[in-house]
């Protein structure tokens, strides 16, 4: 839970922003009408807040004093205003604020709870700036430091690749279209062949007036481009809209490879993965077993207990079986089905489902529901064709099943 300080005075501003935060699990906000108010919540409690969202004009702080107030306590604020000062906005921008928000519409005040947003996850996110003047360099990373970001600087191309090569959990490189050695261009076009855009967000620079210019920088593999000089707005509205970007496709891919409930690999990811398995395999000649696994009278659970407890037992179950067997590839096929593909023979395989199947009958998963317990069908042996592995350890885990269930069938 993050508590925001919410310095406003104005009655519709602060139902609005209430309505917004009730929306918001996350988000606890503390309300203060007065510079008065705040300067005696700051004072005593300023470690609990996470941010502020401060008016600029208050009856008695009519030039934005609130802003210099929070500011003071190094809190990362973020301003409303009710009327728009080109001049007024530069400077807060240049002074630290996080954004300059204009009180115009329900989109301003989402737009306020994006960015607080974006606050949780900046801490987490690495950006490279190469730039090769020092000035421009200062000027971006003043503007992206109240954001939170994890900021690392880099003098010309040749530097930024050695920096990239050693750090390659940076998410954002910021990058300028002339430096000396390596170019921007240069070390796009470089990046590019190394590492998708889901790895690395890349923001184009460049004072050239070319108007292809942009073009030919996103050709070369840049997300983005900016013309210099730009305004602090402009640079962490591209910023923020890329790093946005970057998470709604992490976000649909992990919708496409992972069981939603679960966590674990869905169908279509199991196959993937286990036919790339499958070929090393081959290719090393090693072999491998694979298992089929099914929750026992998981109907039953579902009738009696409620589809609460059976989405209960197949969490428990799958974290169960992620933890017994960590270098497994392992799958949720559907329903109450699991897979799972491994480098032990089958009779270690066997004996090690059977101490699982002892953990999963303790497991605590619904009040007053049964014990976990689950059939498996194992096969080993070369790594000719996955499906056939597949139906093979399905015949077992059939005779399983008609033996009594509770157990694991190999032979």
């Amino acid at each position: 839970m993050r508590t925001i300080l919410v310095i406003e005075d104005s009655p519709l501003v602060l139902k609005i922003l209430d309505h917004l935060f009730r929306q918001e699990h996350d988000l606890q906000p503390i309300f203060c009408a007065s510079l008065a108010e705040a300067e005696v919540m700051l004072e005593t409690s300023a470690s609990l807040f996470f941010a502020a969202i401060v008016d600029l004009h208050l009856p008695d702080a009519p030039n934005g004093e609130s802003v210099d107030l929070v500011m003071q306590y190094n809190l990362p604020c973020i301003v409303l205003s009710g009327s728009y000062n080109e001049q007024r906005r530069d400077e807060l921008l240049l002074k630290g604020v996080v954004d300059y928000v204009l009180k115009e519409s329900q989109h301003s005040y989402e737009y306020a709870f994006r960015l607080l947003h974006r606050l949780e996850s900046n801490s987490q996110v690495k950006i490279l700036i190469a730039e090769d003047s020092e000035a421009t360099r200062h000027y971006i990373r003043h503007v992206l430091t109240p954001h939170r970001f994890q900021i690392i600087d880099a003098r010309d191309g040749d530097e930024a690749l050695q920096i990239l090569q050693a750090q390659p959990d940076i998410d954002l490189l910021v990058v300028d279209h002339s430096m000396p050695g390596l170019s921007g261009f240069e070390l796009v076009k470089v990046l590019r062949q190394q590492m998708k855009r889901s790895e690395l967000i890349i923001l184009g620079l460049s004072a050239d007036a070319k108007g292809s210019l942009s073009a030919k920088f996103i050709k070369h593999g840049a997300d983005d481009f900016l013309r210099k000089p730009f305004c602090p707005e402009e640079l962490n509205c591209r910023v923020m809209s890329t790093l946005e970007r970057r998470d709604l496709l992490r976000a649909l891919k992990q919708a496409a490879q992972f069981d939603a409930l679960t966590g674990l690999n869905n169908r279509r990811a199991f196959y993937e993965q286990g036919l790339k398995q499958f070929q090393q395999a081959q290719r090393g000649g090693h072999t491998l077993s694979v298992a089929m696994l099914d929750l026992d009278f998981f109907k039953r659970i579902n009738d009696e207990h409620g589809h609460a407890s059976g989405d209960a037992a197949l969490i428990a179950f799958a974290r169960a079986f992620t933890h017994a067997f960590p270098d497994a590839l392992i799958g949720r096929l559907g329903g109450e089905e699991f897979a799972m593909i491994s480098q032990q023979n089958g009779a270690s395989l066997s004996q090690a489902l059977d101490r699982l199947r002892e953990q999963c009958a303790s497991l605590k998963y619904a009040i007053g529901a049964p014990p976990l317990s689950f059939s498996a069908g194992i096969y080993h042996g070369p790594p000719d064709d996955l499906e056939s592995l597949l139906h093979e350890a399905d015949q077992r885990l059939y005779q399983a099943k008609r033996q009594g269930r509770g157990r694991s069938h190999w032979q």
